[in-house]
């Protein structure tokens, strides 16, 4: 057949994972010379040797490449040889436009655990182990190509030993750019509660630290987590009051599967997907639901496992469970510099074990349930994040800026689009900085030049302003996407349909074309338009954003609207909401699902208070108990729009409540009747438009107990039925829709008084 060479070209995640000394294996494997390096846009390769065997090499490649490598394309030519002899690693190629993709962090492999605990290892208990199958990458890295000197590993030279590691193309390390040792790598320090860097082994006072009953600061890949045990709920409490952090459930680390389940059950599913390269916690069932209430007082606790080494250590030398939280104050970005820790935790931490290799990028856990053998996200971030989503259509360039709570943003290029990790509630200066250094640190990274910008309806979305002021400044158009469409169009984009179908969007709060705040709607519509076909007759909330924060007013507003007398329940603050709504002083009105969820639990006796946004909806769903119960349904023609009529429900919810019905039997039953009323809102709507596709979306869908019987419930109605595994139900996946929307020339909607109509609203 003869000599011939190949000129190949590949994209995909491919740089960070040892993808080119794969390729130089590959290559001794097929008796090939040639050599392959690193663009802006991938991992550029010659071959050249018989061509039976080059041919044999590059069909073998795809299947063979690393874990953590993604090939998305794999183009060649055929050329005539140049005489080529061996293989080698050439320089990389800064050149062009980057278009390369970057490996999420990695948690620690198999083998480099291994390493961790062999004694006779150069890199034994050495807390920064690391290969070419995990480690650090989006958190470290400064620029592209994926070199060390454009990662934060630049200031640590590697010592002749790594170096020779490195370049060893037999070795597991060959290439790994975070590639260090004891000799020539980063240092643990470990300082006192008043930030005083103590001498000896940093390790050791951590773990005493722990095991004494203390409260450490630890360094981890994206940021600083603060660290306790968990079998102390006086020192929990402590945590939680040091942290100005109330009720919301902490994380727990396990040593392992084994420790995991020794407080939860965890399934083959959630066993996988512990273990996965992604590390994310994952909520699990306790094996008795009223352990750990000072952990969470729900049936759920969010495990993960050690995915750096330094995490291996101390879940080896101390307790093999601990409180693992993220250290930042309420509302603020997860903390990662350990100046600013230091000033910032002191008082909140007394210990801090922290390292000298810099955090480039923010990055916090991920956060996911199981659901049908697949991630259901609630927090996409670390181990997933910067990876993009492959869409099913090429779209233009464009910069989607998200919502306000879980704030996200979105960038795309071609069938590429990038969502970033987890951001934060936009409530302050300090979460929109973070926000705005992540859109310039992406597009920079990706060499992204957004050609148009497109953000939530809502005026008053730090993310809107923020649109609209990039957009004056760098003459960018802008589009605005209403908040619900852009729910559905997100579930729709990232499982690849088109067309028109149903969306059921259950959420907390959205602005609606209209000036009013929608939340718990069913949509007709495709990408490019919609249709508002159902709802939620609109719910009161005396005080206006502070009823969010007190669920008690809007219980007390459902009972008064369900002509009950809420005085038994609520007492004299009762007369407070009544006056409230008879003299219409600041009780706006709300269709979101969210807020239907909050008065429930309130009623109930489960949520009064709310100390983080949906505790209400999420100690609803941990109460409930497996029953076929359901309530009243009642419907409202509104001009054509079909709205849920929940009185007729609140009364019977109400009275079953003082009968002595158990809770958990009728929080049951508030779900089961929002089950059946998702069934009769889309049959009606089916009838009407003839569509008989669904997707669910908001982030009400974030609720296990719907979630588990809605879409079969759905099924069995002759739907078919599609919901988010790749990005969240919640806020942080809306960007996703949004840009959708923008690329199919969706429609969009200009600034308007609440007093316009939906017509003076469309373009």
């Amino acid at each position: 057949m003869g000599i011939i060479r190949a000129a190949v070209h590949i994209n995909g995640i491919v740089q960070g994972v040892g993808f080119r000394p794969f390729l130089h294996r590959c290559a001794e494997r097929y008796s090939l010379a040639g050599w392959a390096r690193n663009t802006v846009d991938g991992v550029e390769l010659a071959l050249e040797g018989e061509e039976d065997a080059l041919r044999a090499c590059l069909a073998a490649l795809p299947a063979a490449a690393p874990r953590a490598a993604l090939i998305e394309s794999m183009d060649w030519d055929i050329l005539p040889a140049e005489g080529l002899s061996g293989f080698h690693i050439a320089a990389s190629d800064p050149g062009g436009v980057r278009s390369t993709l970057i490996s999420p962090d990695i948690a620690i492999c198999p083998d480099c655990k291994r390493e961790l605990f062999t004694p006779s290892d150069r890199r034994f208990r050495y807390p920064f182990i690391n290969c070419t199958n995990c480690g650090p990458r989006f958190t470290i890295i400064r620029a592209l190509p994926y070199d060390r000197p454009a990662t934060t590993m630049a200031p640590f030279q590697m010592c002749p030993k790594c170096a020779a590691e490195y370049a060893d193309i037999r070795d597991r390390r060959y290439h790994a750019q975070p590639n260090c040792c004891p000799a020539c790598g980063p240092q643990l320090r470990f300082y006192d509660a008043d930030g005083q860097a103590l001498p000896g082994d940093a390790l050791k006072s951590a773990v005493s630290c722990l095991t004494h009953g203390g409260i450490l600061a630890v360094k981890g890949l994206g940021g600083i987590h603060l660290a306790c045990r968990i079998d102390d709920p006086a020192l929990i409490d402590t945590l939680r009051a040091r942290k100005k952090r109330d009720e919301k459930p902490f994380a727990v680390m396990c040593a392992s599967v084994e420790a995991a389940r020794r407080l939860c059950g965890v399934s083959a599913e959630e066993s996988a997907m512990l273990e996965s390269p992604a590390h994310p916690i994952v909520l699990l069932t306790k094996k008795d639901p009223d352990a750990y209430p000072a952990l969470s007082r729900t049936r759920e606790l969010g495990v993960m496992l050690p995915y750096t080494p330094l995490h291996c250590l101390l879940l080896s030398d101390g307790p093999d469970a601990l409180v693992m939280t993220s250290a930042n104050l309420s509302d603020l970005p997860i903390l990662s510099d350990n100046a600013e820790a230091l000033r910032a935790l002191k008082g909140i931490a007394d210990g801090f074990l922290l390292h000298d290799r810099a955090i480039e990028t923010r990055c916090d856990d991920s956060l996911l349930r199981v659901l049908e053998g697949r991630p259901y996200f609630i927090r996409r971030s670390r181990g997933y994040a910067p990876a993009p989503l492959v869409l099913k259509e090429a779209q233009p360039s464009l910069l989607a800026c998200g919502a306000e709570q879980k704030a996200s943003f979105c960038l795309t290029r071609a069938r590429h689009a990038f969502l970033s990790q987890h951001i934060g509630d936009l409530k302050n200066f300090e979460t929109l900085s973070f926000y705005e250094r992540q859109i310039a640190h992406f597009e920079a990274l990706f060499d992204l030049r957004p050609e148009t910008l497109v953000c939530d309806l809502h005026p008053d979305y730090l993310s809107t302003r923020y649109a609209e002021e990039r957009s004056a400044r760098d003459s960018l158009p802008l589009l605005r996407v209403q908040h619900h469409h852009a729910h559905m169009a997100s579930c729709m984009a990232e499982n690849g349909l088109s067309g028109d179908l149903i969306g059921l969007i259950w959420d907390g709060t959205g602005f609606g074309p209209d000036g009013s705040t929608w939340g718990g709607e069913l949509l007709c519509g495709g990408y490019t338009r919609f249709e508002r076909r159902g709802s939620l007759l609109p719910i009161p909330l005396p005080g206006g954003d502070r009823a969010v924060k007190e669920p008690w007013r809007i219980g007390t507003a459902l009972l008064l609207s369900a002509r009950l007398d809420p005085a038994e329940r609520y007492g004299a603050e009762a007369e407070r909401v009544r006056t409230l709504l008879s003299l219409g002083l600041n009780c706006p009105q709300s269709s979101g699902m969210g807020r239907l969820f909050d008065g429930a639990a309130s009623i109930l006796g489960l949520c009064d208070h709310a100390s983080y946004e949906g505790q209400g909806a999420v100690l609803l769903e941990a109460a409930a108990i497996d029953s076929p119960r359901a309530l009243p349904l009642a419907w409202i023609d509104d001009g054509g729009l079909r709205r849920f009529d929940w009185r007729p429900m609140i009364r019977a919810l109400y009275s079953d409540k003082t009968a002595g019905v158990p809770t958990g039997e009728l929080a049951a039953a508030f779900m089961n009747t929002l089950i059946v009323m998702a069934g009769e809102l889309c049959v009606s709507a089916r009838k009407a438009t003839g569509l008989d596709r669904v997707v669910l979306s908001g982030g009400s869908f974030q609720n296990l107990y719907l979630m588990q019987r809605l879409p079969e419930h759905l099924k069995k109605l002759g739907f078919g039925v599609w919901h988010h595994s790749r990005v969240s139900a919640n806020d942080s996946g809306l960007s996703l829709g949004q840009s959708a929307i923008a690329a199919h020339g969706g429609e969009i909607y200009v600034p308007c008084s609440t007093s316009e109509t939906d017509e003076d609203r469309r373009q």
